[in-house]
C-alpha cells in the first residue's frame, strides 16, 4: 500500500546536485549521461518534480564562477531538450502542472549560494531569464551577499548586496532558500521577507544541534511566510550517532518539522550527493569532510533517488495519514511552486 500511496503522491526531491555529475562529462554526452545514470534513478523513486541545484565547486571561485554557473545552467537546458519525452525544464505552475499532467518529471532551476552572482545584483534578471527560479545567498563561508552557517560566530546579517538581492528575487518571482545561510542571516532574511521563504535542505536543530540546521524559532518563522521546510537526508545532520542513521531517524526530524511548522510546510530535501562526490573526485588525494560531517555517508536505502519509496512506508508505519504523507513527499512543495515560481510582484 505504501508503495501505491508514493507513487500515486507529486513526489518532490528540493536538492539533488546531479548537475555537478552531468557537467563533469563532454558536452555531447550531457543528455545521454542524464538518461543512462539519473533518468533511471528518479523514475524508480517516483520523482515527479526535481530542484536542480547549481552548486559551483572551489575550483572555479572566484574568478570562474559566473562561466561555471552559465555552463551548468546550459547543461540544465540540453539534458531537458535532450530528454524531452521524460523531462521538462519548468519555470513556473502552470509549466509543472502540464509536465505532470503529460507524465514528465517537471525540473526546476535552483542557484546554491551563487558565487557567480557575486555582489552584481543586476545579474539576477539575467539568470531569471535563463530559468533559475530557486536562489541560496551562501554556503558555509563568505559571500559578498551573506555568511553561511559555517560563520555563526560573525553573528553577520544580510550584506547592502544581499539586501538587494532579496528584494529582487522577491520582484521576479524567484524563491528565497535560507539553506547553509548563518543563523543571524536567517533572521534578517524572515524581518525582511515579504513573499514565502523556503529551506531547500535543512534538518532540526532540536534533534541534531548542528549550525546547518533550523532551530524551532527557525522553523515557525518560516511557515508563517507560507514557506516549506525541506528536511535533509545527510546522516550526520540528522544524529551524532553513527548507529542512529537510519530512515526511522529521518523520520523523527519529519516529525518534528510537523509538529513545529504544520503539516502544510514539510517536504523533502535529500541533498543525495554521495553518488555525485564519488563520480567527481579524484580517489587520491581530496578532503571530502565538512569537520565532523561525512558527505559521503548515507541511510541504508537511501543512496540516491530510487530509495526515496522508503520514506513513504515509514511515515506510513509511524501511522501518519495519507493526506499528511501525500503533503510531506511533495504535495507542499508543489502547491509552493503552483503559487510563487515565475510570478512577478
Amino acid at each position: 500500500m505504501s508503495v501505491d500511496l508514493h507513487h500515486r503522491a507529486v513526489v518532490a526531491d528540493t536538492h539533488n546536485d546531479l548537475l555537478m555529475a552531468v557537467t563533469a562529462r563532454p558536452p555531447e554526452r550531457w543528455a545521454s549521461f542524464f538518461r543512462e545514470r539519473w533518468l533511471p534513478q528518479l523514475r524508480e523513486g517516483g520523482v515527479n518534480l526535481q530542484v536542480l541545484p547549481v552548486f559551483i565547486d572551489d575550483q572555479y571561485r572566484p574568478e570562474g564562477a559566473l562561466r561555471q554557473t552559465l555552463r551548468m545552467i546550459e547543461c540544465a537546458h540540453t539534458l531537458a531538450e535532450g530528454n524531452a519525452d521524460a523531462v521538462r525544464l519548468c519555470t513556473d505552475g502552470a509549466q509543472i502542472d502540464a509536465a505532470l499532467g503529460e507524465g514528465l518529471i517537471a525540473l526546476v532551476l535552483a542557484l546554491e549560494s551563487a558565487p557567480g552572482l557575486d555582489a552584481s545584483v543586476e545579474l539576477l534578471p539575467t539568470l531569471h531569464r535563463l530559468g533559475v527560479r530557486v536562489a541560496s545567498i551562501a554556503h558555509w563561508g563568505r559571500t559578498a551577499l551573506a555568511d553561511g552557517s559555517g560563520e555563526d560566530a560573525t553573528a553577520s546579517r544580510l550584506t547592502a548586496a544581499g539586501v538587494q538581492a532579496l528584494r529582487e528575487m522577491e520582484r521576479l518571482g524567484m524563491i528565497f532558500d535560507v539553506s547553509h545561510l548563518g543563523a543571524s542571516g536567517v533572521a534578517h532574511v524572515l524581518e525582511l521577507a515579504t513573499r514565502p521563504v523556503m529551506a531547500t535542505h535543512s534538518s532540526a536543530r532540536a534533534l541534531r544541534d548542528h549550525h546547518r540546521n533550523l532551530t524551532d524559532d527557525q522553523i515557525r518563522a518560516i511557515a508563517a511566510t507560507g514557506g516549506v521546510i525541506c528536511v535533509n537526508f545527510v546522516p550526520g545532520f540528522l544524529s551524532e550517532d553513527p548507529a542512529d542513521h537510519t530512515v526511522d531517524r529521518l523520520v523523527d526530524h519529519i516529525e518534528h518539522v510537523v509538529s513545529v511548522g504544520g503539516i502544510d510546510h514539510v517536504g523533502l530535501g535529500p541533498d543525495f550527493v554521495h553518488e555525485v562526490l564519488t563520480d567527481v573526485t579524484p580517489p587520491c588525494c581530496e578532503d571530502l569532510s565538512y569537520g565532523e560531517i561525512d558527505p559521503l555517508a548515507v541511510l541504508p536505502g537511501l543512496e540516491g533517488p530510487r530509495g526515496l519509496p522508503l520514506v513513504t512506508e515509514a511515515l506510513v508505519k509511524r501511522g501518519l495519514p495519507d493526506d499528511d504523507i501525500v503533503k510531506i513527499v511533495g504535495g507542499n512543495v508543489h502547491r509552493l511552486f503552483r503559487a510563487e515560481l515565475g510570478r512577478p510582484r
